[in-house]
């Protein structure tokens, strides 16, 4: 169900217009890859970055090309295309969420000013090009970089704006803090 609602929200999203020159990239990993054909083996490389204003906006991209450089910066390109809005709160996330794609599943949790950004490779970079500063994650299951991105992408979507949480609930937005 998670990958619907992945695709779905690429699929309908919003165009976001954010400068080009505040966005900031981050490669995830690069894989090089091999197809045998007749004639031999053709050698490519395979990217995968993520990019972001630090401001409540990132979006993820995958490249293949000949050379690692080319890679790179066809994966920057679609991160472009495929920049989302993240609903944050101040420097951390409004609430507790997993997200899920695959095998992979990844924990985000809300965290003290101060608290920095505990996580590792792949969840770290989607934080750090997010804006994110104060948050603590969990990776479970596989290591896979293209899953762990996009199960952390869809925790990031599964996030809720705590002012239409509470005007949902008719209540004020200080109520539910507690």
């Amino acid at each position: 169900m998670s990958k619907q609602i992945l695709r779905d929200t690429l699929a309908v999203r919003q165009p976001i217009e954010v400068s080009s020159n505040s966005l900031k990239d981050q490669v995830v990993a690069i894989n090089r890859v091999t197809k045998v054909v007749k004639g031999g083996k053709n050698l490519s490389f395979s990217a995968l970055v993520v990019v972001g204003d630090q401001h409540g906006h990132a979006g993820f991209g995958m490249g293949k090309a000949r050379e690692v450089p080319m890679a790179i910066r066809k994966a920057i390109e679609q991160a472009k295309k495929n920049l989302l809005r993240l609903n944050l709160k101040g420097t951390t996330i409004p609430h507790q969420v997993v997200g899920l794609y695959g095998s992979g599943h990844v924990l985000l949790k809300p965290a003290p000013e101060g608290t920095g950004i505990i996580a590792g490779g792949p969840v770290r970079a989607v934080m750090e090009v997010a804006g994110i500063h104060n948050v603590l994650t969990k990776s479970i299951g596989t290591s896979n970089p293209h899953n762990v991105v996009k199960a952390t992408f869809d925790a990031l979507l599964r996030l809720k704006d705590v002012d239409k949480v509470a005007e949902s609930r008719s209540k004020a937005a200080d109520d539910l803090s507690r």
